[in-house]
């Protein structure tokens, strides 16, 4: 095969990120006890809440901090005591703790891939949060570059195609997104690959777009082997 240009997704796609914040939900939605709410409510605004705040501050586990806190300022039936906004700030700094889970299949197939194909790891968040996720999760070997960036849209991918001199037919953006690696990647011209997670965020799905460029759709990153 040609030798092509692989943009990776980072988070629930090489190692598990938001089942931890699912967890920290959970806490989150026990600790506030409504008396008329169910969980999926309070997740509808909280999802608000991080719809708003995630274009002015971005992402990460700080951040999802502060949505937590401004969610339970605003749901909470009782008096809001410092003691309680640093309890509920707890269960997302928690997150930063949690060990690295890598998922099946992905360091054999970097390892494969590295070989025969140029790997650059984009992903979106805090720069020094992701750093750390990967120089915890031994992966950053395999990349020859890596970006980190406020928000993965069709802008950003055309920036990195510029800095980096890729050639958009030959360029395939491999991720577990619909929001941020696949539907922004075909509408910036790059080929796609489509790697469902089970526990992908509910803010980064989104209805298949189509593009100029191809897209594969497979069950496991480690199906990748048989396509590069």
């Amino acid at each position: 095969m040609t030798r092509q240009f692989l943009i990776i997704d980072a988070d629930d796609t090489l190692w598990e990120n938001n089942i931890y914040f699912e967890r920290a939900f959970e806490e989150f939605v026990a600790f506030l006890d409504h008396s008329s709410m169910t969980p999926a409510q309070v997740r509808g605004v909280l999802d608000e809440i991080e719809s708003a705040n995630n274009r002015i501050h971005g992402y990460g586990t700080l951040n999802f901090a502060r949505n937590l806190r401004e969610t339970y300022q605003h749901l909470a039936e009782r008096d809001v005591s410092q003691a309680d906004l640093e309890t509920v700030v707890g269960f997302a700094e928690q997150i930063l703790e949690c060990p690295m889970e890598v998922i099946t299949e992905v360091p054999e197939t970097l390892e494969y891939l590295a070989a025969r194909h140029d790997l650059t790891l984009f992903t979106k968040g805090h720069p020094e949060e992701q750093r750390l996720k990967l120089d915890r999760s031994g992966l950053g070997g395999f990349f020859g570059h890596a970006a980190i960036v406020k928000e993965k849209d069709a802008a950003a991918y055309r920036s990195l195609v510029r800095e980096r001199e890729l050639d958009p037919a030959r360029t395939w953006m491999i991720g577990n997104s619909p929001k941020s690696d696949i539907n922004p990647a075909l509408e910036a011209g790059l080929n796609a690959v489509f790697v469902p997670h089970a526990h992908t965020w509910v803010l980064e799905k989104a209805e298949l777009q189509s593009g100029p460029g191809r897209m594969l759709m497979l069950e496991r990153f480690g199906e990748l082997r048989q396509y590069f």
